[in-house]
């Protein structure tokens, strides 16, 4: 009942409330990335969702676009600018997303939604991390983030699909406050996000 009908009604008054209640950080956060970004704050971009549904996903863009000589973009280092490795190391770039979990697209608690380049990657146990809405935060987030590899990654994705109870969403939200305000598991090594994913070793 719970993960059939119930979730989704929890999910959408959270995210409404927690928008309003943000809705002052939501505002200020956006008229400093219009002017670090040049009049772009927002950063959009299609992931695939429950049943592999493709969405267009909200974060506030913690990166510039800066290119080299080349016409290629600089490394996630170089563009990171010092207000987006603020927003981003305290999560406050992941608050657009409550517009996705009020439309449906996602849910409070969930599997990290990731790039479609990676859905013909994923085995079959892998793949069962879009039987659920992706979330803002999940399982493999408050167990290392971006500090664990892909496979463990994929194996906390997993255990949480087949253990989706309100038991474990409330644990779930109750450790990623505490990681939030420790800034923990935040990233693997000196870059930014994680290493582009080709595919499964097992």
């Amino acid at each position: 009942m719970y993960k059939n009908g119930v979730k989704r009604i929890l999910d959408f008054l959270m995210a409404l409330f927690a928008l309003c209640m943000l809705s002052p950080i939501f505002l200020a956060i956006t008229l400093m990335l219009l002017i670090a970004n040049r009049g772009t704050p927002f950063f959009v971009q299609k992931r695939p969702g429950k049943d592999e549904k493709i969405f267009s996903i909200l974060k506030f863009k913690t990166m510039n676009d800066k290119k080299d000589t080349q016409g290629n973009l600089l490394s996630d280092h170089e563009r990171m600018t010092p207000i987006g490795k603020f927003i981003r190391n305290s999560s406050l770039d992941e608050i657009p997303q409550l517009l996705n979990v009020i439309r449906g697209e996602m849910s409070i608690v969930g599997p990290r939604p990731l790039l479609i380049a990676y859905l013909p990657l994923y085995n079959q146990e892998q793949a069962k991390r879009h039987l659920v809405r992706p979330g803002i935060t999940g399982w493999a987030q408050v167990n290392g983030r971006n500090a664990i590899s892909w496979e463990e990654k994929f194996k906390y994705d997993v255990w949480y699909v087949e253990n989706l109870s309100f038991a474990t969403d409330l644990k779930i939200l109750m450790k990623t406050v505490s990681k939030v305000f420790k800034s923990e598991g935040i990233s693997a090594s000196e870059e930014v996000t994680m290493p582009f994913f080709t595919g499964s070793k097992e």
